[in-house]
């Protein structure tokens, strides 16, 4: 029964609108003098709000008078009939404005739902009114108090809150993991495992050839393990990234994340390990009085211009930590020429300090620590998903394009460039 009611409601919405099209009729809108200054004197949006009203009453009253005819006509004649008026809403700014609503009735006592106050409830958009708020940092216990700035209008409860905050969120996810990657050419992908409320979540960002960043993917793990990882990229190949295309792909340093990004995108991935999760390692199996000057030569080593001066200097480094820490030196050593990727491209100074770290999904979560500490309770299920999506969404929309996006077509260059030196056959057709 609720099925075919809503079913009616989708059909009244496209049969008003049909007749709205080709009605040439006008709705006058008319306000006393005196009650306007009043409205003045308690704000302007109390006039835009007597407006609306009277513009909504008006889209009813008129439907009602198209349905159920004038009420000239003799009774016996009307398919339909006019049943009084109910209490209704909109809402304005995620705010619920009271409406007197019409009602219509078939000869069997239905009711017969009103296209015009359906267009009046889809045009809320209440679910995308809360979602702002929410981003904005408003928590859901004091929305009832705070977004109360239309005289009239009447508050949301909680419960009511949360259940369009969850489907606003919800959808925001949707986007986030169903959006389709064909139309961007991404350059670089930086990916990066966050604990965040006693989960792992798994974060992919892309550049692309015009210096945009994009959340691409996100997933939830207990660990950043080989499964969790292998179903991220395989979910972003089948959106539309193609993993032939050579690539830098900056990653936190994790075996598993490595591991399947090789197996793959093969010899197209140049993998550029995170610096400072680097020096972050190394430095955790130091004492005290040497992690500084540790943090510092490494540094200091990355910070180097030159392929061959920064290799070098971490050679150094690692020869004096043998003696010092092996454990330190080994950790050094594990990986270290995949830290130093972005030097062996020879790509511009200013682009490779936004490139050889994964500071930009750092800088993401963030934003996600900042809108989320208002939560007081983390429950199982989406929840965690929908609002670290929900997040990196929001601040997707506010971020910059990269400094030195100018520079980006010369890291495509070397990147093929690097191609051709992995596959010798290949660059030889190529010549002939």
């Amino acid at each position: 029964m609720k099925r075919r009611y809503q079913i009616n409601k989708q059909r009244a919405l496209q049969q008003f609108k049909a007749a709205a099209q080709e009605s040439p009729q006008e709705i006058q809108l008319a306000l006393p003098l005196p009650e306007v200054m009043t409205m003045v004197s308690r704000g302007l949006m109390n006039i835009a709000l007597a407006m609306l009203i009277k513009l909504a009453e008006g889209m009813m009253n008129w439907e009602v008078e198209e349905l159920v005819g004038p009420k000239s006509q003799a009774q016996a004649e009307r398919q339909l009939q006019r049943w009084g008026k109910q209490r209704g809403y909109c809402v304005v700014n995620g705010q619920k404005v009271p409406l007197q609503r019409p009602r219509v009735r078939d000869k069997r006592q239905r009711e017969v739902p009103l296209g015009s106050y359906e267009a009046l409830q889809r045009a809320s958009l209440l679910d995308e009114a809360i979602w702002r708020k929410i981003m904005h940092g408003l928590s859901m216990r004091s929305y009832g108090e705070v977004v109360r700035e239309l005289q009239e209008s009447y508050g949301i409860e909680k419960s009511s809150v949360s259940a369009h905050f969850i489907e606003g969120s919800r959808q925001r996810l949707q986007i986030v993991e169903t959006r389709s990657l064909k139309e961007h050419a991404f350059r670089a992908l930086f990916i990066d495992g966050t604990y965040f409320q006693k989960q792992q979540l798994i974060c992919a960002l892309g550049l692309t050839l015009q210096g945009q960043k994009m959340v691409l993917g996100l997933r939830q793990g207990a660990t950043e393990n080989a499964t969790v990882v292998r179903q991220l990229l395989e979910d972003l190949q089948e959106r539309g990234l193609d993993f032939s295309v050579p690539r830098l792909y900056v990653l936190d340093g994790g075996k598993a994340l490595t591991a399947a990004l090789r197996k793959l995108a093969g010899p197209c991935a140049q993998i550029q390990r995170c610096q400072i999760h680097k020096i972050r390692n190394v430095a955790d199996h130091l004492t005290e009085e040497h992690q500084m000057a540790t943090r510092c030569k490494m540094r200091n080593a990355y910070a180097m211009r030159d392929y061959a001066d920064a290799k070098r200097a971490l050679d150094a480094l690692l020869h004096d930590l043998m003696h010092l820490n092996p454990s330190a030196a080994r950790s050094l050593e594990e990986g270290m020429e995949e830290t130093l990727t972005v030097h062996r491209l020879r790509v511009p100074h200013q682009l490779k300090e936004k490139l050889d770290t994964t500071n930009i999904i750092e800088s993401a979560f963030s934003s996600v620590e900042k809108i989320c500490r208002n939560v007081k309770r983390w429950q199982d299920g989406d929840q965690r998903l929908r609002w670290v999506a929900s997040s990196l969404l929001w601040a997707e929309a506010r971020w910059n394009r990269l400094h030195h996006r100018q520079q980006i077509p010369i890291l495509v260059r070397e990147l093929e460039l690097a191609l051709l030196k992995k596959m010798p056959l290949r660059r030889s057709s190529v010549a002939s």
